[in-house]
């Protein structure tokens, strides 16, 4: 039988993901936003250097998760996660007691809105280490890497989580199942928390040159998170700096997701991936000067940019 899959913020990681489960046999719905009109005219066109080209046609073309007709399988919930966004709003139509809420999104400690809003649901929180964008409305490129790690949250690997990983790899993408999805976040937060505000703050520099020019800062903030998930009771393997600085090496040059939306002046992922690590360094004592820095940066960038309003957000 056809798992059927709603997925809520069809952007670059949605539609990319969406595109891949549909690849394998899935009933894929989605829920655009601005580029409503031209997915269900024309589908979404996935431009791929690893797995090809080609054209996704969702089951459902929808503008709110209100218009699903049927009971989804999985709820894919893959928004940015921004202050004043209700997460759960976004989703609590679909979604009746046999769905699995699914998140693929960034950021630290971002769970609790998700189980508080659905406690007789499984969550199942997942994140995507990609290089991937939308470069234009209905069109999605995808760069580089593109595995995914996903977990229950708060811990373990339901048989519903293995399903869909065995979907995502049979599209061919490694998927990991993890009993721990909470350390997993904190090993994506090592790459995020420098590369993300670093890319901004420089005025829009790749990742390729931001560690050629300030590999020690990049060295720093990793390291400061690591201390932060080691003292919230995640520490992290002993070669995930080495780890990331190789990895980021090998990639192409590449603009980060929060560059992306800072040059078209949208709201930006800065509370979830450095704000709450801040936060978790102050609650547990862990020093973390360079990413209070970043993090204060960041807030005056936003103020610049949007004025009273993102301040009022805090």
């Amino acid at each position: 039988m056809k798992e059927k899959i709603l997925i809520v913020g069809s952007g670059a990681i949605g539609g990319f993901y969406g595109a891949l489960l549909a690849k394998q046999g899935a009933e894929v719905s989605v829920v655009c936003r601005s580029d409503f009109q031209q997915v269900q005219r024309h589908g979404l066109k996935i431009e791929s250097h690893s797995l090809g080209n080609w054209t996704f046609e969702p089951a459902q073309v929808l503008q709110q998760a209100a218009d699903y007709q049927g009971s989804a399988d999985y709820v894919i919930l893959c928004t940015k996660v921004l202050p004043g966004l209700q997460r759960a709003d976004l989703i609590r139509a679909a979604v009746d007691n046999k769905t699995a809420i699914v998140f693929i999104q960034n950021g630290v400690e971002i769970e609790q809105e998700l189980l508080d809003a659905f406690p007789d649901n499984e969550i199942i929180s997942g994140l995507a280490f990609i290089c991937c964008n939308r470069n234009q409305p209905g069109r999605i490129c995808h760069l580089a890497y593109g595995h995914l790690a996903l977990g229950n949250y708060p811990q373990g690997i339901s048989s519903k989580t293995r399903r869909l990983c065995t979907l995502f790899e049979q599209g061919g993408i490694t998927c990991r199942a993890t009993q721990d999805i909470a350390t997993a976040r904190w090993q994506k937060c090592v790459w995020n928390a420098p590369f993300n505000p670093l890319s901004v703050l420089s005025g829009g520099l790749l990742t390729a040159d931001i560690l050629s020019h300030q590999e020690s800062l990049v060295r720093s903030i990793m390291q400061e998170v690591c201390a932060i998930a080691a003292a919230t009771g995640h520490p992290l393997p002993e070669d995930i700096v080495e780890k990331n600085i190789a990895s980021t090496l090998a990639m192409p040059p590449y603009k980060t997701s929060m560059l992306l939306d800072f040059e078209a002046r949208r709201p930006m992922e800065t509370e979830a991936i450095l704000g709450n690590a801040v936060r978790a360094g102050q609650r547990t004592g862990a020093a973390c000067p360079c990413l209070e820095t970043l993090y204060g940066l960041m807030q005056l960038r936003e103020l610049q940019m949007f004025g009273q309003r993102a301040a009022a957000k805090r």
